[in-house]
């Protein structure tokens, strides 16, 4: 080390701590102007083995002007001899409108590092860009990271389902292979990125698959009621006859998400959680009829949500976990959704918690930045003092971004 880096290196502590010293809340009334070095101090703390300091060091960066963090994350994905580092810096991009980004998006396809392919991919979902979709296509027979497979796959199904491509049905077809040929797990990312897109032309393979007993059966109906084809609900029917009674919560939920006797199956579905808050032993059903409640509430039904939440805030393990689990995802794809359901709790701050628990246990970076991205679009949009600002300062403090 030389004797500047030497001299420097304290002040540049000093200085990231005069900024992380500012409560959270207080930091929220406008962007903190910030030095490049409390910036760049606040990237090199991204990494850093203690949550408060990584989280510190995110909020500096969020509440710094764009037009000083964004030439410094850019720097960072570049050059940063830390590959995390350079994968939350990455994240915090996607946080921006910059032109810039795409390209560095582009750049990361190529990367060696599975992280930052994988957001690459995840970001390319979001912004389909057509001149790109040969190259995207292409990396299916290719990609092998365990984690950037999931992230190509919903890339390659926005594509299907918004750009109209000439090649689409080629696409959907490599799909739908895949969803029937692997380990269960990359099945199971391909039969929901199926759904979540209506693939259509995937119906017939997903009728196959929820005929067959194990774990993919579930994953095959909720898909097939996403999709929402009417032949469908003779399907959906049978299995109610012959399914597990393990997977019969995801089956109600998929009929509901047909839009058939809704009301009946989210009864069935709030029944089935509270049986298993009473008796317990019943995990399975539990795992299953929340996550088939996430999934309804996903598409926007407030009902499904008030469940979650109404079951899941006094709860405790092993019944919490499942629901948490779906109330994050909610949270993640319906924000909306959550926002008006959380105004509306009497019980908001422990509901809010549950929220933060969620986030603790989910690995979902790029779309918890979009989560935060959007509360804080919703508290400078909102009049000083109203009740949906005090529930984004709420979230902000809580979930620490």
């Amino acid at each position: 080390m030389t004797r500047k880096s030497l001299f420097c290196a304290p002040l540049v502590a000093l200085a990231f701590a005069s900024v992380l010293s500012v409560p959270s809340a207080a930091q929220e009334r406008g962007p903190t102007p910030a030095s490049p070095e409390q910036i760049r101090a606040a990237i090199d703390k991204l990494a850093d083995l203690d949550y408060q300091t990584r989280m510190a060091a995110g909020r500096t960066i969020r509440r710094a002007p764009a037009a000083q963090t964004v030439p410094a994350l850019l720097q960072a994905v570049n050059e940063h001899a830390d590959g995390f580092i350079r994968f939350r810096s990455l994240i915090l991009l996607t946080g921006y409108s910059d032109p810039r980004i795409e390209e560095v998006m582009e750049a990361t396809l190529a990367s060696p590092n599975d992280r930052l392919r994988e957001v690459g991919y995840a970001y390319f979902e979001q912004h389909p860009s057509p001149r790109l979709l040969p190259r995207i296509f292409t990396a299916l027979d290719k990609e092998e990271g365990e984690f950037v497979r999931p992230a190509l796959v919903r890339a390659i199904a926005a594509y299907i389902a918004t750009a109209k491509s000439p090649d689409g049905p080629k696409m959907a077809e490599a799909l739908i292979r895949d969803a029937g040929r692997g380990v269960d797990f990359f099945r199971s990312t391909v039969i929901e990125a199926l759904g979540d897109y209506k693939i259509a032309s995937a119906v017939a393979k997903l009728t196959e698959v929820s005929k067959l007993d194990g774990p993919l059966q579930d994953d095959a109906a909720i898909a097939l009621g996403k999709i929402g084809e009417k032949g469908s609900l003779n399907t959906l029917a049978a299995l109610q006859q012959s399914a597990p009674k393990e997977n019969q919560p995801a089956i109600a939920a998929a009929i509901c998400l047909m839009g058939t006797n809704c009301s009946a199956h989210l009864g069935y579905l709030e029944k089935t959680l509270t049986f298993a808050e009473t008796y317990p032993g019943y995990q399975d059903l539990v795992r299953s009829a929340a996550s088939g409640l996430g999934h309804i509430a996903q598409k926007g039904s407030d009902e499904a949500l008030r469940i979650l939440f109404d079951v899941g805030v006094p709860s405790r393990d092993p019944l919490r976990a499942p629901i948490t689990l779906a109330v994050g995802l909610v949270a993640l794809r319906n924000t909306p959704l959550l926002l008006k359901t959380l105004q509306a709790r009497a019980d908001q701050d422990a509901a809010v918690g549950l929220v933060a628990e969620a986030f603790d246990m989910l690995e979902e970076d790029l779309e918890e930045e979009r989560f935060f991205v959007s509360v804080r679009k919703e508290y400078w949009a909102a009049p000083e003092g109203s009740p949906v600002r005090k529930l984004c300062e709420l979230l902000i403090n809580k979930l620490d971004f």
